[in-house]
């Protein structure tokens, strides 16, 4: 990291309970040629990948549903999103990370993947950065229900949509996990189911 603007980082260590959480104090030169002392609290979870599974000739999409608690925090009365599947990155590269999770997640073991970006999740406080990718499935590929690990007490319901009413979910607001709008849009965008 080299940034001329930024001077005498010191970090804390707030919390490590699962992921890490730091309060960093530093100087930050302003664009008046002054220094003044800012102080930011930063969560450190790891980076992530998600994808969207479609299925061109069903015309039909994978999305999980699973119980999200800050969404149940913030009005979302039930607390469940409906959204793609995702996970973290171990120590595995992120194309890697998406077809274990999807195996897991969902049942269905992936030959291939597309990467379409990579993106911060919310650069305000969070380190992680999403690797998005679409996916095409077939039948063939289903070796399992899916559903998640029992040792990461997962409890993920799987999805097979049809596109049109996953779009109609997006546009009544059913559908409000960002990364899962976002890749919904790209399909549209880039027309992978027609």
């Amino acid at each position: 990291m080299d940034n001329n603007q930024i001077n005498n980082i010191e970090s804390t260590l707030l919390s490590d309970n699962y992921f890490f959480l730091k309060k960093y104090n530093f100087d930050y030169l302003m664009p008046n040629g002054k220094w003044v002392n800012q102080m930011r609290e930063v969560y450190d979870r790891g980076d992530g990948a998600g994808i969207l599974l479609y299925n061109k000739t069903k015309k039909t999409v994978i999305l999980i549903r699973q119980f999200r608690m800050p969404t149940y925090l913030n009005g979302n009365e039930d607390g469940f999103l409906l959204e793609i599947c995702a996970g973290l990155l171990d120590k595995d590269n992120p194309e890697a990370c998406i077809i274990r999770e999807t195996e897991e997640e969902v049942g269905y073991r992936l030959k291939s993947v597309k990467k379409v970006y990579e993106a911060y999740s919310s650069p305000g406080v969070m380190t992680e950065k999403m690797h998005f990718f679409v996916g095409e499935y077939t039948a063939a590929m289903k070796v399992s229900d899916g559903g998640g690990l029992d040792s990461e007490h997962e409890d993920i319901k799987v999805l097979e949509i049809p596109f049109k009413k996953a779009l109609s979910m997006l546009h009544n607001g059913e559908i409000v996990d960002t990364r899962t709008i976002v890749l919904i849009q790209y399909a549209i965008i880039h027309k992978l189911i027609e």
